[in-house]
Parts: C-alpha cells; structure tokens; sequence
C-alpha cells in the first residue's frame, strides 16, 4: 500500500484466490488509486502468510476507488472476469479456503450490488458451472507482509511463471467480454 491519503475514496475488498495474482490483475484499473494483498474472513488477529489459511482467513484485496473514475459495480463485474467464481475448492490451482472466493461488502449497498451482479450472472448462465462466491461482510482487514505486496512488479520472473501455469489467464479472456456483457457494462 502506498502513502496516499484516502479521503474521498471508497474501499472494496476481493477474495479470489491468489492475492499476487489479484492485486496485478486489479492494478492494470486506471480509476483504482490504491491497492493492497491481505487477509480477511478468519477468527484470529492479525494473521501471518505462514497462518492466515489455518485460522479461516482468506488471501484478499483491498482496492481504493474514487466513484466519480469507476463504481463499485463495475469492480465487482471486472472480479468476475479475473478469478474462478464456480470453484468452491480455490482458485485454479491453488486450493483450500484460504483461496476460495469471496466479496467482502463495506456497506449495505456494495451487498446489494454484489448480490446483484450475482443474480445477473447466474440469469444470464455466463458460467457453466453454479457460482460459489460467498458475499461476507467485512470486518478487519489486515495487511500482508511488505514482500507479498507488488509481487509482480518486485518478482517479475517467479510471478510470470506461477501465472502462466495457474490458467488464469485463459479464464480472463473467455469469460471477460461475456461478464461485461451480460452487466450491460
């Protein structure tokens, strides 16, 4: 996270696998004017790479946003381009809760814009499969250690291969168009 000030800005934080993986494809959004790898969802306080999995938090990004550049729903319709939203075990191939996808809401209406852009999806039968992606309310969001954070741009060789290799990609390109679409975005 850099040393911006965040007034007049509005947070949203995404699950959906892969915190790197996330944050890059997050960070490639104009209108966003901050981005942060952490954790969220679990029991315990202020959880560790090492523990955050075992203790029910999941890998997370918190993105700041001005609503006058982008709006929350269309953050959330890019969210569903980016990550495996019908995968309840991870995220391609990164498996366990701590990868599972989730939307956790700041406000009552990012839920119900959340809830319904989920709605549209499934009506419009964009995925071949049910969606999973759980919509939470945020509680604590705790910062990742200062290593996770611009992985890509701080470990660019190591984080081209873990992407290449993960499908993401592939899953960006055939579902973003039809996601937009169906959002009338």
């Amino acid at each position: 996270m850099t040393d911006i000030s965040h007034k007049g800005l509005e947070p949203a934080v995404f699950a959906g696998g892969c915190f790197w993986c996330v944050e890059a494809d997050f960070a490639k959004r104009p209108a966003l004017k901050d981005i942060e790898s952490g954790y969220t969802g679990g029991e315990t306080d202020d959880p560790a790479y090492a523990n955050a999995g075992a203790e029910g938090h999941r890998e997370a990004v918190r993105v700041w946003y001005d609503p006058s550049d982008t709006s929350y729903r269309e953050l959330v319709a890019y969210f569903f381009t980016i990550h495996d939203p019908t995968d309840a075990g991870g995220s391609f191939h990164d498996r366990g809760h701590t990868y599972t996808s989730a939307i956790y809401y700041a406000t009552d209406a990012q839920k119900e814009v959340a809830e319904e852009v989920i709605e549209t999806l499934v009506k419009a039968n964009v995925f071949e499969k049910e969606i999973t992606t759980q919509v939470e309310p945020l509680d604590t969001f705790w910062s990742a250690e200062e290593y996770h954070q611009n992985y890509a741009d701080k470990n660019v060789g190591h984080y081209k291969l873990y992407r290449s290799a993960s499908g993401r990609d592939d899953f960006k390109s055939e579902h973003k168009e039809e996601v937009f679409e169906a959002l009338d975005l």
